[in-house]
C-alpha cells in the first residue's frame, strides 16, 4: 500500500476543500468539511450586505475551509509519522 505524503494532501487540500481528507482516506471526514465549507458560505453570503467585501461575505465558508487544511495535513502528517515508526520495528 502506498503511503500518502503530507505535502501532497496538503496541497490536495488547498485546491479543493474536503478532497485533502479523501487523498488521506478519511473521506466521510472530507465530505462533511466540504459541505460544511459551502453551507457556512452560503448562510454568511445571504446574512451580509452587498457593500461587504467578497472575503466577509464568504468569511463562514472561508473559516471551515481553513480548518479543513490544517486538519487534513496534521491527519496525514500524524499517519505519516505512524506508519515510518510502524515499518521500522
Amino acid at each position: 500500500m502506498m503511503r500518502v505524503r503530507p505535502w501532497m494532501v496538503l496541497l490536495v487540500a488547498v485546491v479543493l476543500p474536503g478532497a485533502g481528507h479523501v487523498l488521506a482516506r478519511m473521506p466521510v471526514r472530507g465530505l462533511v468539511f466540504a459541505f460544511y465549507t459551502v453551507l457556512l458560505g452560503v448562510v454568511t453570503w445571504n446574512l451580509t450586505t452587498p457593500e461587504i467585501s467578497l472575503v466577509g461575505r464568504l468569511a463562514g465558508g472561508l473559516f471551515v475551509y481553513a480548518i479543513s487544511v490544517f486538519d487534513a495535513y496534521t491527519w496525514a502528517s500524524r499517519r505519516f509519522v505512524r506508519s515510518n515508526v510502524v515499518s521500522q520495528q
